[in-house]
């Protein structure tokens, strides 16, 4: 089983579903892998990404504090699978001389991965088998027509926002962004 380390882009609006998008990236290669989540993970996610401390531990905050407290560590987060349009993934664990494997939804292994900062690994049949794959030529050129919105992970990323669902690009097959499942 090959797997891909990826990075996470960006967080978006697929403003056909109005579902909250995850966009992976390739370390190595332009590609991207969108993975559509729910609005609670794609809050924690960007709560992280802005490294915003909420006052009282988020959920995925409390799991990061459980996995320390109980002397894990965790190594990495893999997107295992995509059966059935539901992307599956475990978070990959060592307990003193115990690997641990956790199953869990890929944005919940994705918040936390950010959380711990550990890396995130895509095994490449998921990449391929996802209709939805797309690269960076095709971000870039959409962020230039302004045709829809990516928050990028750096510190010159533009907070601002007009308000406005965007628009998918032409060359995203967006019949079946609706598709995937949360």
């Amino acid at each position: 089983m090959v797997e891909v380390e990826m990075k996470i882009r960006g967080l978006m609006m697929d403003p056909t579903a109005n579902t909250p998008i995850v966009i992976l990236k390739d370390v190595a290669t332009d590609r991207m892998l969108p993975i559509w989540v729910g609005p609670y993970e794609a809050n924690a996610i960007a709560l992280e990404i802005e490294k915003t401390a909420p006052l009282r531990p988020m959920t995925h905050d409390l799991l990061r504090n459980l996995i320390i407290q109980l002397g894990a560590t965790v190594d990495r987060v893999v997107v295992t699978d995509l059966i059935e349009n539901t992307f599956y993934a475990v978070i990959e664990m060592t307990l003193g001389d115990h690997r641990v494997l956790l199953d869990s939804r890929p944005s919940d292994a994705i918040a936390l991965a950010l959380r711990v900062d550990c890396p995130i690994f895509v095994n490449e049949e998921v990449i391929a088998s996802s209709r939805n794959t797309i690269d960076a030529t095709q971000i870039e050129t959409a962020e230039e027509s302004d045709e829809f919105d990516v928050e990028e992970d750096d510190d010159d990323a533009d907070d601002e926002s007009d308000g406005e669902a965007p628009e998918w690009p032409d060359d995203f097959d967006d019949d079946v962004s609706s598709d995937y499942k949360m």
